[in-house]
């Protein structure tokens, strides 16, 4: 077994592991399918790296967000270890060169995106690839019944018969017991292996603030915990305006949102970080993967979609083992909007057929035709002509997309894609009996691969560097070949795209499944169900109700969440009550003096004591200079 501590050491400069770690670290080497439950700052990365240093060959890490994709490679690198990330903002050249450099190179980690495996460039190349561990970052993606189901997670398994030695560890903050058993069977768990790290924070206070002024209570708490902390929002609008209400109020804050460039993202990101600013306001896309461990409160301003995303948003306070704050600003309408969201996100049946008619009658296009074929897509526009909120649309829209029939993308670059439609045999004969072209296609079958499979990225500037084509003649050379049918021909735009995976159908043979909306859409209801639970119960510790919601087995209370607070102190008052009665019980039956009475009267010495220096300031108890106590009226009854 190699010296893990010491890869540990080398790299990371850490002389001990964190709880669950090594644990980790020694199933997965040993070539075990893991699955490692360990909370938000638990050090779930580690676990991956350091196995994979351990081994021979690279380690494939599935990770669904760019940035922190980034973040973790640029970090690698920092530490002398070589990485590289593919995702959509590099071209197919750039692709195909960080490829060949994972089947040729040393490069011991290749982070992608779960879309990206499916295709049939990378699934030729990982074939190739010494792999020797498949890691899956934010794993409860894959499951259905989770919180944050995405469909291209269920394509990781069509990996392991190309690398069939390589065990998978796949890591998340936040399972519920279902959730973790529809993991491991949909990443094809050769046997159940579940490690767990226990959901409780000993530091972390859950507070619930029930307040119909939310700014006022949310500078109350920002005033008064020093230190750094993050607000979530949960529209961007609503992050810029809470944003400038705090820097209004002399409190040095700025906002965060998707909404916002890659670069001012990273700026305002790295402003926090090094203590410039005190307070982030974000929507959750900010938070994965930050490695700020002194962050002393989380304010929620509104009310959270599921307890898994709250859980995994409160709990980057305080990940430095000291006192911290997760606090949830609640009022009275937040139930209200929250059921609303619900209904939002599943638009009745009838409404998905209409609009989905409605979008093929905007693209112009009739009944049976439009298949792989791209379009522009102006939500917006499109919202304002038919007169249908947006939510309702991209709600659809999402639906439409499980279901395969369409795509949306959200790259603000879209490069320029293509496939051949036509076969290897038919395009011979094309380039025979069209000559102009015919060097040009040659060109394009050397440079790229899989195009009769898919659609392809391509990047024109690249192909007239090694051609000596003019970027100009390859547009039109791609217009001509879409003219001829040769390929499908999606230019490259700085928008959205509807792309659209099958021809249109009539309404009636449109068919929504079972798991894409009922059973989702009961289990959202079941979800949001535990978040009212957890924010309107007041007899149960708010740490307990989140362990138990993960399954964890125990009935110890926290002792500092806002519910445990107000029983110790009712408890307290309680005892003081009944230290009261008994005080004045003794007095009333003989004098005596303190030493007495503390032997006469069982329970906590300090509450007696506390209770009696309130009964003698009251003038309810006289003490007498030789220390003799007496009821200074012998008619006192309670």
């Amino acid at each position: 077994m190699p010296d893990f501590n010491a890869i540990l050491k080398k790299y990371w400069g850490y002389d001990s592991f964190r709880p669950l770690q090594k644990e980790v670290i020694e199933s997965v080497y040993n070539g075990y399918d893991t699955l490692a439950l360990m909370p938000t700052g638990g050090g779930k990365s580690i676990t991956f790296q350091v196995a994979a240093l351990a081994k021979e060959g690279i380690c494939i890490v599935v990770t669904p967000l760019i940035s922190l994709m980034k973040d973790q490679v640029d970090n690698l690198r920092r530490h002398k270890i070589m990485a590289q990330a593919i995702h959509s903002g590099l071209t197919s050249r750039e692709i195909d060169i960080i490829l060949d450099n994972c089947v040729y190179g040393d490069y011991k980690f290749l982070y992608v995106s779960p879309e990206r495996i499916d295709t049939t460039i990378f699934k030729a190349r990982f074939a190739k690839m010494p792999v020797s561990l498949i890691a899956v970052d934010e794993a409860h993606c894959i499951s259905q019944w989770g919180y944050d189901f995405r469909p291209a997670y269920l394509n990781i398994a069509a990996l392991r018969p190309l690398a069939p030695n390589a065990p998978i560890l796949a890591v998340t903050a936040t399972a519920t017991p279902e959730v973790a058993n529809d993991i491991m069977k949909r990443l094809e768990f050769a046997a159940p292996n579940l490690k767990k790290m226990s959901f409780a924070r000993p530091n972390l206070s859950y507070l619930i603030r029930k307040v119909e002024d939310k700014n006022g209570q949310l500078l109350k708490i920002i005033q008064g915990i020093p230190g750094t902390g993050i607000v979530y929002c949960r529209t961007r609008k609503e992050c810029e305006t809470v944003s400038e209400m705090l820097v209004r109020n002399n409190i040095a804050a700025d906002f965060y949102h998707g909404g916002l460039s890659y670069p001012l993202r990273a700026a305002k990101q790295d402003a926090w970080l090094k203590g410039s600013l005190q307070v982030i306001v974000a929507t959750n896309a900010f938070g994965m993967g930050i490695d700020k461990h002194e962050v002393r409160y989380v304010v929620h301003y509104e009310m959270p979609e599921t307890l898994e995303a709250y859980y995994q948003e409160a709990g980057r306070a305080g990940r430095d083992g000291k006192p911290a704050f997760a606090v949830l600003l609640n009022s009275a309408g937040d139930r209200l909007t929250a059921n609303k969201r619900v209904s939002d996100e599943f638009p009745p049946i009838e409404t998905i057929k209409n609009i989905y008619n409605l979008l093929y009658n905007y693209l112009q296009i009739g009944i049976g035709e439009g298949k792989t074929t791209a379009h522009d897509f102006n939500l917006y526009d499109f919202c304002s002509k038919f007169r249908i909120f947006s939510v309702t649309v991209l709600n659809t829209i999402k639906i439409l997309q499980l279901n395969g029939y369409m795509t949306l993308t959200e790259e603000i670059d879209n490069p320029t894609r293509i496939m051949f439609t036509v076969s290897r045999e038919e395009l011979y004969r094309i380039q025979i009996n069209h000559e102009e072209l015919e060097n040009f296609i040659r060109i394009l079958l050397r440079l790229y691969t899989g195009l009769f499979s898919e659609f392809v990225a391509i990047d024109e500037e690249y192909i007239a560097h090694l051609s000596g084509y003019t970027t100009e003649y390859i547009g039109n050379a791609f217009k001509r070949l879409g003219q001829l049918r040769v390929i499908s021909y999606i230019p490259r735009k700085q928008s959205p795209l509807l792309i659209l995976n099958e021809e249109r159908l009539t309404p009636d043979n449109l068919r929504i499944s079972p798991d894409s909306y009922a059973n989702r859409k009961k289990n959202a209801i079941h979800r949001l169900e535990s978040v009212f639970e957890y924010i309107e119960r007041t007899d149960k510790c708010r740490s307990l109700i989140l362990q138990n919601y993960f399954g964890e087995k125990t009935d110890l209370p926290c002792g500092l969440c806002d519910v445990c607070r107000n029983d110790k102190k009712q408890n307290t008052n309680d005892k003081r009550q009944e230290a009261k009665r008994f005080i004045i019980s003794v007095l009333q039956k003989k004098d005596t003096d303190i030493k007495e009475l503390s032997a006469i009267i069982k329970g906590d010495s300090d509450i007696v004591k506390a209770e009696l220096r309130e009964l003698i300031a009251s003038g309810t108890v006289i003490q007498h200079k030789d220390g003799t106590l007496s009821l200074s009226s012998k008619n006192v009854t309670n």
